[in-house]
């Protein structure tokens, strides 16, 4: 009876499922635990046992297969190494049961043994197996030969736990308390007491140092349920006691598993890890509280890498790579009494576990991973019965198909499922919502793969293909097509692998052979033969490509249609399998994978270089998936729990959105997408990237592909305007070698353009490539089969080329094979004349090149031919090839090299070069010939030679003289004094010694014969050192000249003694050392030497005070503006008294100005002075323009402010009374008529006007028009235009420089010079009879005079100090 209990997975992220593939339940085994064993080696079949007497043999899906009566329970039963036989015993009698799986007979063997049994156990390496009875009693049974060994007392209690090691020791435990070790002839070679009761032994290699001994050595062994036993029979001695933690309970089991690690399980629900190497040993590795209450078994399964342990009513499974992962967790929520035992098979598919309710649950932990595709479709095994069939691509809803048999080959169809299993398979056909099962076939052998197509399935098996019709048509005009098989028998090879596209069945057989069978035709249609044997074959969707992989693990592409193989470069001899992409866009690329990567390749088919295969990079595949489709970039593999996943292959990083990607990453892109002819992406990423070289780099890889229209749309992009002409005028072109040559020429491949163009139509483009790279020995070869009227041009140009690396032979020869003795080439042919002149001479053929240069009309083969024979020392020639060409300075050179004087001479008129003149005029020296050797050396311009000459032998000491003054030379300076000298001519000798820079000669000189004046006058023209400077100064105090010596003192920077001579110096001198003095103390800027010029300028120290205009002068050397200022003032105040009106209105304004330009506030008493003078010096300009208003009232001005003109105080008044009169001012003319009239002037007043005046006086007319007002600048309050003081603000107000009035703020001017302002209507106006300004006396060009609209600037209060 079965029925399926609920379980459920525990759903934790990352775990995987497990399928639960059939439960057992019979009545018999209710309410007590049942013993289970899987089949070893092949796991098809359970053996299951409880208290019913009976064994019952399921196989994997859970169907009984037999059914074995006992006559009792089963204490025990085994199968042995290979699964061949099952050995049972039970509690009522001596016989063991032995069931044979292959042919499911039960046969019994007669133990001989009185007493019943408790043990039994196979052999891991042979046919024996050991039995033990309740009282310790041994019998070794060997199945291949019936020998049975009874071994008597070997233990004397019950046999309970024992093991076989692969050395075929057999070790024992009982209820004696004893463990022993014997071999397979049962003789005991160990034997050791423990303390407690033994069970679960097993046996290990133990973790050592060395790791040298694989021998199982060590036998483990539970005592008591307390502490694990390990015996090592080498050191039968020291056995190890492992006691563990009381709170872990009891042990229940244990396993040990890869390097000598001991698994163990408690019975309070935890399991340990401990490794048994002797420096870990005890140490607990892992730890995990695995289940609640109790655990009650633990397997592992190697060939999974996995662990379970059971307990309470789950299993937990773990990864033993990472025991912290947990793989799956199944929980049975039916088994209220707990789960019993846990066991796998060996190939780790299936998991069994027993329940203490006398249950067993069988899972699939592991499925084959078996699938197939056809086209975007596929079909995979998704439980040990069940095919699901797949299109991801095309969103078509999955369908699962059950099957018959647990299938070993699958494949898929386009409208087709076929699954099969040895030599049968069983043919499905799939609807649109159903699939309905057609039939099964049966093939003359196993079948070891099969392909199907829309009507065909052919299935390879021993070496043959049978190609067959999946569904009959019934016509009889089809009967051959129905079915072949393949080789034909005359055909002796073996076909080992096969392929069926929609058009082709392809087979590659073992003697090398692919063959192609068109079945529209049915027959052979092409055949490649390779040299080894063809293994695996993969054909594109098409089948117009292959990839096939050989006896040596070499790949290989192969197209039939030009029947051209291509070697996969970077192959792996691990390959497992091939997938072309089903993207229709991707046609050449495809993958290789093997168990743990996937390689990406892509097929070149129209490269510049001809078709290729790249590499284009590796993907990681997880473990155990098994690639089944490709579609842009994404595989889609199966997993071993009946599953698909999908990856992304490494190589297609750009699928996908490139704005959250850096440029490094987008560079890599862009990479891939130009190995994968991705242009479309790659154009895109362009965009992104936006710099010069990705561009450039899309646009090779354009042209590489021969993709012209791209290439020329990514070069406009990028603006190469050079590259898009260049490829507009070849885009037309159709001969395919001609196109690829071209671009292979603009790739820079010039070895492979060539080979292009001499392949295509058009082969003197190969020559036209090599002349523009100036290859020209290549373009010799190649014009001597395409073009040879073009070899003498050629020959000139490879000749140029020989001559420039030196290779003087072979230009020889080719510059005369370039000689074409035709007069349409005249320039070419003088060209290679030319080179074989020059090659001649070069050569050593001296006299052929010179006649051959003299013969040819060039000016400059003649002089290269010179420098050639003169670097050859052939000195008469080259200077003779000069003289021929007109090089004079050359030849002329050459000529002296030789020593031809004569010659020299003769083309010396015609040479420039100083260096010739000078050779030639030092030879005429040595001849005596001075003439000729002066006009020589003034050629070379060597005048110190000159000079020499002139003075030493021609005697002409004039010219001499002039040529030193015009050229400055030192050394003819010297000459010039030294011949003077001998003349006596002092004065001219100290001249010429300081023109030589000898400044101590030429004043010892100067001393000896009393010339230091003329040295001292010399000497300060020139740039002179303090030293001479001082010591012409002590000259001329010790010969108490004083002003010379303070002059000099001066020059040196010794002020103190300067200020002391000059202030010595005699009357004569006075006034110019005065100035000296005040200059010397400016220089100084020292303050006792100024008090000492003050006190002598005051008359302090002689009595004798000086003009006051020297103290003025010093002050202004001292930069002392103030007391220059009040000293100015003093001098113009003495000026004005003396009646020097003009003097003292300049020295005033210059005071003025410098303080100004120091930013020194003006004295007021200066202001109002210079005010005064100014307005008096107007009068004259305005009288004499007869403008008597404008006189009149400065004259009024001038009149009252009368005491500051003491000299002309009478003239003045009768100049006011007579202006004021003609211009009606009657009252001020009365007014100042009157003043006149005082006893002190009256007798003064000028004869011409006294009787009028009087007559004024006597007669007053009082009449008088009210002056004009206009507003002040800085307040607007109207005041008459005379008035200078605001009696609004109280400013003193600035006044016009041209009218004496007050400035108003609309009509500014300042003078361009003086910066003074002015009025500009009346400046302007005066400016058009008088070019000067009227402050400071300098012309001003009336185009300079501008309207200040601003006058801001100027208007700051002037307060006196």
């Amino acid at each position: 009876m079965q029925r399926t209990p609920q379980f459920t997975f525990d759903p934790t992220e990352g775990m995987r499922d497990l399928w639960q593939v059939f439960s057992l339940l019979e009545k018999a085994w209710s309410g007590s635990p049942v013993q289970f064993a899987w089949q070893k080696t092949l796991g098809n079949f359970l053996a299951v046992t409880g208290g019913d007497h009976t064994v019952k043999i399921f196989d994997r899906h859970g169907q009984k297969r037999n059914e074995i009566s006992l006559p009792g329970n089963c204490v025990a039963m085994d199968w042995d190494k290979d699964g061949d036989t099952l050995a049972i015993i039970t509690d009522k009698s001596s016989t063991i049961f032995l069931w044979d799986a292959n042919t499911n007979k039960t046969s019994q063997v007669d133990s001989g043994m009185r007493d019943a049994m408790s043990f039994l156990l196979w052999s891991r390496v042979g046919t024996l197996l050991a039995v033990g009875t309740t009282k310790g009693n041994l019998l070794i049974y060997n199945r291949q030969t019936s020998r049975k060994i009874p071994v008597l007392g070997k233990h004397t209690k019950r046999i309970t736990c024992g093991c076989w090691s692969t050395e075929n020791l057999l070790a024992l435990g009982g209820e004696d308390k004893m463990i022993t070790i014997s071999n397979q002839e049962g003789d005991t070679i160990r034997q050791t007491a423990v303390s407690s009761d033994p069970s679960d032994m097993q046996f290990s290699v133990m973790k050592t140092d060395e790791r040298i001994s694989t021998r199982e050595s060590t036998v483990s062994v539970i005592v008591g349920k307390k502490t694990l036993f390990l015996f090592n029979l080498n050191d039968p001695d020291n056995p190890i006691d492992l006691k563990f933690q009381q709170p872990y309970g009891s042990i229940v089991t244990y396993r040990w598993y890869g390097d000598g690690y001991i698994m163990i399980g408690f019975s309070r629900g935890c399991f340990v890890v401990i490794s048994t190497h002797i420096r870990e040993i005890g140490q607990e590795i892992f730890q995990a509280h695995n289940h609640k209450d109790n655990l009650s078994s633990i397997a592992i399964s190697q060939s999974l890498n996995k662990a379970a342990s059971c307990g309470d009513n789950c299993i937990k499974i773990h990864d033993l790579s990472d025991l912290r992962e947990m793989y799956a967790i199944i929980n049975l929520d039916d088994e209220n009494k707990g789960v019993d035992q846990l066991a796998w098979t060996d190939d780790g598919q299936l998991l069994a576990v027993s329940t203490r309710r006398g249950s067993l649950h069988v899972f699939l932990t592991k499925l084959p991973i078996l699938g197939d595709t056809c086209g975007t479709r596929i079909a995979y095994l998704t439980s040990l019965l069940e095919v699901t069939v797949a299109n991801h691509v095309e969103s078509e809803p999955p369908v699962t198909v059950s099957v018959e048999v647990e299938p070993s080959f699958v494949a898929i169809g386009v409208y087709h499922l076929a699954v099969g299993m040895n030599n049968r398979a069983w043919f499905y056909a799939l609807g649109e919502n159903n699939v309905k099962k057609l039939k099964d076939v049966e093939y003359l052998g196993t079948v070891a793969s099969m392909h199907l197509n829309s009507d065909y399935a052919a299935a390879l098996f021993e070496g043959k293909v049978q190609l067959h019709m999946i569904e009959s048509e019934g016509l009889d005009a089809r009967e051959e097509r129905e079915t072949r098989l393949f080789p034909a028998d005359d055909d002796k090879c073996r076909i080992l692998c096969h392929a069926l596209t929609s058009d082709f069945l392809i087979y590659g057989a073992d003697t090398g052979v692919i063959h192609y069978f068109y079945i529209e035709d049915w027959q052979y249609v092409n055949e490649y033969r390779h040299p080894v044997s063809v293994r695996k074959i993969f054909p594109d969707p098409n089948g117009t490509r292959l990839v096939f992989i050989d006896d040596k693990s070499d790949g290989f592409v192969y197209c039939p249609v030009n029947d051209r193989l291509y070697e996969i470069p970077n192959f792996s001899p691990t390959i497992k399998g091939i997938l072309w992409e089903n993207w229709p866009m991707d046609k050449g690329v495809f993958v290789a994978f093997d168990d743990d990567k996937v390689y990406t390749y892509v097929f070149h088919k129209d490269a510049i270089q001809g078709s290729r295969i790249i590499l284009a990079g590796g993907t990681e595949v997880p473990f155990s998936h098994k690639p089944l489709l490709l579609y842009n970039g994404e595989l889609t593999c199966q997993t071993q729990s009946g599953k698909t996943n999908n990856i992304y292959l490494s190589t297609h990083s750009f699928l996908g959105n490139f704005k959250d990607f850096g440029p490094n990453e987008l560079r890599q892109m862009l990479t891939q997408t130009l190995m994968l002819k991705r242009f479309s992406e790659a154009w895109e990423l362009c965009r992104l990237l936006n710099d010069h070289s990705s561009w450039n780099e899309l646009a090779k890889a354009c042209l590489y592909h021969m993709e012209v229209d791209f290439a020329i749309r990514v070069y406009r992009t990028f603006g190469n305007a050079g590259m898009v002409m260049s490829l507009e005028q070849i885009k037309g072109i159709e001969d395919h070698n001609l196109l690829a040559g071209h671009l292979a020429m603009f790739t820079s491949d010039f070895n492979l353009a060539q080979d292009l163009y001499l392949a295509s139509s058009c082969p003197v483009a190969a020559l036209e490539m090599r002349k523009d790279l100036q290859h020209w020995d290549s373009a010799l070869q190649l014009a001597k089969r395409l073009a040879p009227d073009q070899i003498p041009l050629i020959s000139k140009q490879y000749a140029m080329q020989l001559e420039f690396t030196g290779d003087y032979v072979n230009a020889l020869a080719h510059y005369e094979k370039g000689i074409t003795g035709n007069n349409k080439y005249q320039e070419h042919d003088e060209a290679c004349l030319a080179g074989v002149a020059q090659m001649s001479i070069r050569m050593g053929d001296i006299r052929r090149g010179v006649n051959q240069a003299i013969k040819h009309p060039s000016r400059l083969l003649k002089r290269d031919c010179g420098a050639i024979l003169e670097s050859m020392k052939q000195f008469s020639e080259a200077a003779q090839l000069y003289e021929k060409g007109q090089y004079y300075d050359k030849a002329a050179s050459v000529y002296i090299r030789c020593k031809n004087w004569a010659k020299v001479g003769e083309l010396l008129p015609h040479v420039s070069s100083p260096k010739i003149h000078l050779q030639y005029a030092k030879a005429k020296e040595a001849d005596g010939r001075y003439k000729e050797a002066v006009t020589a050396y003034e050629h070379a311009k060597q005048w110190d030679s000159v000079i020499r000459l002139y003075l030493d032998h021609l005697n002409n000491p004039e010219k001499a003289v002039n040529i030193v003054r015009e050229t400055q030379s030192l050394d003819g300076a010297k000459m010039v004094a030294r011949f003077f000298l001998q003349l006596g001519d002092y004065g001219s000798a100290i001249q010429f010694l300081v023109m030589s820079k000898c400044n101590n000669e030429a004043f010892t000189l100067a001393q000896q014969h009393n010339k230091m004046e003329i040295y001292a006058d010399i000497i300060s023209s020139e740039s002179t050192t303090n030293e001479d400077y001082q010591s012409i100064a002590l000259y001329f105090e010790g010969e108490k000249k004083h002003f010379q010596a303070g002059k000099f003192f001066l020059q040196c920077g010794q002020y103190g003694r300067a200020l002391k001579h000059f202030m010595k110096s005699p009357n004569t001198e006075e006034n110019l050392a005065i100035e000296m003095a005040i200059e010397t103390v400016g220089r100084a800027n020292d303050e006792a030497l100024t008090n000492q010029l003050i006190d002598y300028l005051m008359g302090e120290s002689d009595g004798m005070p000086k003009d006051a205009r020297y103290l003025f002068q010093l002050y202004m050397a001292l930069k002392q503006h103030r007391d220059a200022a009040r000293t100015a003032i003093v001098i113009a105040r003495e000026e004005q008294s003396s009646g020097n009106y003009r003097s003292a209105h300049d020295l005033l304004f210059s005071m003025y100005s410098q303080l100004k330009t120091q930013k020194i506030k003006i004295p007021s008493e200066m202001a109002t002075s210079l005010m005064i003078l100014h307005s008096y010096i107007l009068v004259k300009m305005h009288v004499k323009r007869g403008d008597h208003m404008k006189g009149a009232r400065l004259l009024v001005r001038v009149a009252n402010n009368i005491s500051k003109f003491p000299s002309h105080i009478v003239p003045i008044l009768t100049s006011t009374v007579i202006e004021c009169h003609r211009a009606g001012l009657k009252n001020s003319a009365f007014s100042f008529a009157a003043m006149l009239m005082r006893p002190e002037y009256r007798n003064k007043i000028d004869l011409k006007y006294k009787k009028k005046i009087e007559a004024m006086v006597r007669r007053p007319d009082t009449t008088e028009a009210e002056e004009p007002t206009t507003p002040c600048p800085y307040c607007g309050f109207q005041l008459p235009e005379c008035e200078l003081l605001c009696p609004g603000c109280k400013n003193n107000l600035p006044y016009c420089i041209a009218t004496g009035r007050h400035m108003v703020r609309d009509d500014w001017t300042v003078c361009p010079h003086c910066d003074f302002p002015a009025l500009y209507s009346e400046f302007k106006n005066m400016l058009q009879t008088e070019n000067v300004c009227p402050m400071c006396s300098k012309r001003i060009n009336i185009i300079d005079l501008k309207k200040i609209n601003d006058c801001t600037q100027y208007l700051k209060p002037e307060d006196g100090d």
